[in-house]
């Protein structure tokens, strides 16, 4: 065993469980870093926090007058809770969060020192904006960039700073992060949804996106972390054989929590109730030392804010356990990988799930008309929904039989199939006194009886409704939600914009009733949005068979799902909507198709960094331990030899195929690595990495792991996966 491995495997046995102080009540320190109502309104004029809250809900501006006496009352609360800097706190186009600390000391001319911060500090601080991910829009001495306050989502404190959340763009104006899309999408759905909404409750001026994430991950201690360059570098093993024992039978999931990662849990939820995110579950998931969390609802910007978060305080707090949190989708071949289902829903102000059944026919209605025009988006848009769950890392678990696969598709359940396929059948035109009272109270009207699970769960559908929100269960672990969030928003939007349009024509110029013309849009949308809704086995070749016969698209790689973020509908949908501008698009495209080629260009050098440097070596050594062996043996039995050492021989062979066959493909890997990096353009680059550079990692991976086999245990370099997996 090297000397590497046998440490961190003695340093991870000699662990100790971290002492943690959990608060009796959650509720006795939820929030009590964060600067929300209550806070506001102990520390701020009331003119100031009555702009704040018009601001959180309307969207209004925030004089810069008025933002002085904010950030007065800011920085005296923050203060008073041990803050000694701030910060402008936001989501470049990284995968990261960002932040840039200045003290609050500041020194007059005439020596004396105060503590400082303005309205105009609050409102908008200036990054790099060239050091950032920007496709290619900013040069690298065009520096100027601009972060600017988001009320909406309230500042908090995380160790002794103020941390204010913000977006980031460019200084000609373009968008450089996930939040400003996000939140230009929000308003959208909120006008869309609103004027819909009209048709059915007049009380209605608001609409939210709700948002409730689920976040999956694995935790690995820290010393057997490190003593794996891939997990270092990568945040995965690109090699390792399975482990005699996985997750075959099933003993993990929903097991009893292992009381160091339980502390470890404890002290992260304490952490995340102090900045106000609301975790509520914990579980252990199918694979070994996989666990999930999930937290209550909250309105979507939110939501995305505290999942980034809380991403940071995760990985913070392993550190005080001796963990290392890893976030990729795929970390351990042969087991289950991680994703972060997205279950999101519409709400009133008037305090109505949109997509919850209500108690009456015209409540029901009123769910049909957001249910089916929600399909009817997902149908008209599901490459750019495939688009914007695509990453190198998020491809290695999309149809690996433990994830919904690369094509898009809808579950609804049993018996809303029986509801749509019913109201498709409606006669066309104006409806019968017969046909009116058939349709209210024996199609609609069956609704209430719904539950929240009146069918079956289908793991394996990549948007399910489920109960009174649709899941989004294809999003990858490492993900930013806003990604997924912005266009499900914007998709959702149009055709809302659409929907009331053809309601609206068929009330002024057919003189339909509202009812009526509700229902005769409704049943147009289920027949041309049928083919998207599946209820079967996703992971099937019969799927994918009947997908390519329905026509709809089957994008198993990134660089080819990407393309559709990038087409005159998704362009035009953005720019329609004003959400994005095309060149707002079309950087997203640019740099998520260059990190693509740069994270396969890292593993492909961390592979072969391994292989030649600790696989190859480690196989020699043993290899000439065997030929030793074998040259005693002839020494000893003469002539007789080669039939007592049969075995040895072969293993010897065995071996040296091996060795040539890693060294070969590195080669060979090596050469396509250098002619995808002379492509044409990032996009040929991305291309090139996929199709002639990945298909290389199984080929080394294969042998490298059929040598972990052969070779002494004792000599093997890398920790193991029983090691990394069953070692706590």
């Amino acid at each position: 065993m090297s000397t590497l491995r046998f440490n961190a495997l003695k340093e991870t046995l000699n662990r100790k469980n971290v002492e943690v102080n959990e608060p009796a009540r959650r509720s006795d320190i939820f929030g009590k870093n964060v600067f929300n109502k209550p806070s506001m309104r102990q520390h701020l004029t009331k003119q100031a926090y009555n702009s704040v809250i018009d601001a959180m809900e309307n969207g209004t501006k925030i004089s810069r007058e008025v933002a002085d006496h904010i950030s007065t009352g800011m920085k005296e609360w923050s203060i008073q809770n041990g803050a000694t800097h701030y910060t402008h706190w936001f989501q470049p186009l990284t995968g990261a969060t960002a932040e840039k600390h200045d003290a609050f000391f500041e020194l007059e001319m005439d020596g004396t020192v105060i503590e400082k911060f303005g309205g105009g500090q609050l409102v908008q601080q200036e990054p790099d904006a060239s050091s950032f991910p920007n496709g290619g829009i900013r040069n690298t001495f065009e520096a100027r960039g601009y972060t600017a306050w988001d009320p909406t989502s309230p500042a908090f404190i995380m160790g002794t700073t103020l941390c204010i959340p913000t977006v980031f763009i460019a200084y000609t104006g373009e968008a450089l992060d996930y939040k400003t899309p996000l939140l230009r999408s929000l308003q959208t759905i909120d006008q869309a949804a609103t004027a819909v909404c009209k048709y059915f409750d007049k009380n209605v001026t608001k609409t939210i996106a709700t948002l409730g994430w689920e976040q999956e991950y694995f935790l690995i201690d820290s010393a057997l972390a490190d003593s794996r360059p891939d997990i270092q570098l990568a945040g995965r093993t690109l090699l390792g054989h399975s482990s005699a024992k996985g997750q075959q039978l099933d003993d993990h999931y929903f097991g009893a929590i292992p009381s160091r990662v339980l502390n470890y849990m404890r002290d992260m939820e304490t952490e995340c109730m102090l900045v106000g995110i609301p975790v509520k579950t914990r579980h252990n998931e199918v694979a070994p030392n996989q666990f999930e969390l999930a937290p209550i609802f909250e309105e979507a910007n939110l939501a995305v804010d505290h999942n980034s978060l809380l991403m940071d305080v995760m990985r913070k707090v392993a550190l005080r356990h001796n963990f290392k949190v890893l976030f990729h989708e795929k970390p351990f071949a042969g087991i289950n990988g991680s994703g972060k289902h997205n279950n999101w829903s519409l709400a009133t102000d008037t305090g109505v799930n949109l997509l919850s059944p209500g108690s009456t026919p015209m409540k029901n209605l009123q769910f049909l008309t957001f249910f089916i025009n929600t399909i009817k988006a997902v149908h008209d848009h599901e490459e750019l929904i495939r688009a914007t769950i695509a990453s190198a890392s998020n491809d290695h678990r999309l149809g690996a039989n433990e994830a919904p696969p690369a094509i898009i598709s809808v579950f609804i359940g049993s018996q809303l199939t029986k509801v749509l396929d019913e109201l498709e059948k409606v006669t066309d035109g104006k409806l019968s006194p017969e046909e009116k009272t058939d349709l209210k109270l024996n199609v609609v009207g069956k609704i209430p009886e719904l539950i929240l699970d009146n069918t079956d769960r289908n793991r394996t559908s990549p948007f399910a409704f489920t109960g009174n929100k649709f899941e989004l269960r294809a999003v990858g672990s490492t993900a930013n939600c806003a990604n997924p969030m912005t266009v499900l928003n914007a998709i959702v939007a149009q055709q809302l914009i659409e929907f009331k349009e053809e309601v609206d024509t068929l009330i002024n110029d057919k003189k339909l009733k509202k009812d009526e013309a509700i229902f005769n849009v409704l049943r147009e949308y289920i027949k041309k949005s049928k083919k998207i809704r599946f209820e079967g086995d996703g992971y099937g070749q019969a799927w994918e068979k009947e997908a390519t016969k329905r026509g709809l698209s089957n994008n198993k790689t990134t660089p080819g799902a990407l393309k559709a973020k990038v087409s005159k509908k998704t362009i035009k949908l953005f720019e329609d909507l004003k959400i994005m501008s095309k060149v707002e698009t079309e950087l997203r495209y640019e740099i998520e198709v260059e990190e693509y080629a740069l994270r396969i260009q890292i593993e492909g050098r961390i592979l072969g960094d391994i292989a030649r440097n600790h696989v190859i070596p480690t196989a020699v050594k043993y290899q000439n331990r065997l030929i030793e062996n074998v040259v005693g043996l002839k020494e000893i039995y003469g002539k007789e030899f080669k039939k007592v050492a049969k075995e040895q021989m072969i293993l010897i062979e065995e071996i040296s195929e091996h060795i040539e066959k890693i060294n070969k493909g590195i080669t060979k890997m090596t050469e396509a690595r250098k002619k995808a990096n002379n492509a044409k353009n990032a996009e040929a680059t991305a291309d090139q990495y996929c199709e002639k550079v990945k298909p290389y990692f199984d080929e080394i991976r294969y042998h490298c792991d059929k040598l972990e086999l052969l070779v002494d245990d004792e000599m093997w370099p890398l920790t193991k996966y029983r090691e990394l997996l069953f070692t706590r």
